[in-house]
């Protein structure tokens, strides 16, 4: 693969709930520097709501010799509001992909047949996936045409803006993307135990655009079976109650995530993708009153449901990086060999 990457978070917001209140540059600095000198990956892709986060992380990453994915993402409004600040978004990238001229590409949105009003009926996404027969409307191509309707305004809109290489983060199967309007084919592919025989083959038919095709997410939580549930391995949470249950019994294992991951980057290597990002480096656990609480009451070890390759911890710092407060899991040490090989 030529491009050897991972996600990085720098405040998505999800239902009012943001995944890093606290943004310090320091803190940025130094993982980036851990993401490109010990994990050896070659690009990053930094996710987001806030813009100027995004260019203060890209730039650092920049800085330090990293290829930067942009990924502005505004979940839960509507297709106006999304359009108007991926377009101001793009406007802002533009001045670091003069600067870093071939190492800057921009992401127009994020699986937004899930994540934005107006496409499918409901007003979030555990409503969207909650119709009855969601999953097989979408696989049929009912909601294809209002989807590539906004991605080719937003698309040209764009173009007039940030003057680099742009994509689209699809979700795999489900959403039917015309690839023509962009230069990568990007594709967010979890695999699971219904596509597990079959997924080169769905990988595979990618290659019939003719684009380089790079995976834009993939990976695994940190339990045994989770790698059966693929990108819905979260979903053995109940938030219904406080603090949250698992709705059944999980066993935390990073043997299952680490081999997990492996695999996939195996099967990418082989299918002939250009690049993949694996999700994702760290879920930080935010140090406030009411989560420390909620922490203390669960039954189980919240890292169990998290796709990071870095375990996070809320009141020590860790022991391989004791500047931080996390420590790299099994599944770290097994995307860092694979990369270093490859």
């Amino acid at each position: 693969m030529n491009l050897k990457g991972v996600n990085y978070d720098v405040g998505r917001v999800l239902e009012g709930r943001p995944t890093r209140p606290n943004f310090d540059p320091k803190v940025i600095h130094r993982e980036l520097e851990v993401i490109k000198n010990d994990l050896h990956c070659n690009a990053v892709k930094i996710q987001g709501l806030d813009v100027d986060r995004l260019v203060a992380a890209g730039e650092d990453a920049l800085a330090q010799g990293l290829e930067v994915w942009f990924a502005p993402e505004m979940f839960e409004k509507t297709p106006e509001e999304t359009f108007d600040y991926v377009v101001s978004a793009a406007e802002q990238i533009e001045a670091l992909r003069q600067r870093w001229p071939g190492k800057v590409v921009l992401s127009i949105g994020t699986e937004l047949t899930l994540f934005m009003q107006g496409i499918i009926e409901g007003n979030n996404l555990m409503e969207r996936i909650g119709n009855p027969g969601i999953w097989q409307k979408l696989r049929s191509g009912a909601y294809e045409k209002p989807l590539n309707d906004y991605l080719t305004k937003t698309s040209s809109a764009v173009r007039q803006a940030f003057h680099g290489k742009i994509t689209y983060a699809s979700v795999a199967r489900v959403e039917k993307v015309d690839w023509g309007i962009f230069d990568y084919v990007c594709i967010d592919a979890y695999r699971d135990k219904l596509i597990r025989s079959s997924f080169p083959d769905m990988l595979q038919k990618y290659l019939a655009y003719g684009k380089p095709i790079v995976i834009g997410e993939f990976g695994c939580c940190t339990y045994k079976g989770a790698e059966d549930l693929g990108g819905m391995g979260w979903d053995v949470l109940d938030w219904s109650t406080m603090p949250p249950k698992l709705k059944r019994d999980c066993v935390y294992d990073q043997e299952t995530q680490a081999k997990e991951i492996a695999e996939d980057l195996r099967i990418f290597d082989e299918v002939g993708v250009y690049g993949a990002f694996v999700f994702t480096f760290v879920q930080p656990l935010i140090d406030d009153p009411e989560l420390r609480k909620i922490i203390e009451n669960l039954k189980f070890d919240p890292d169990g449901v998290s796709y990071s390759l870095v375990k996070s911890y809320i009141d020590k710092r860790g022991t391989t990086y004791p500047d931080m407060t996390w420590d790299p899991k099994d599944s770290f040490k097994a995307v860092a060999e694979y990369y270093t090989k490859s």
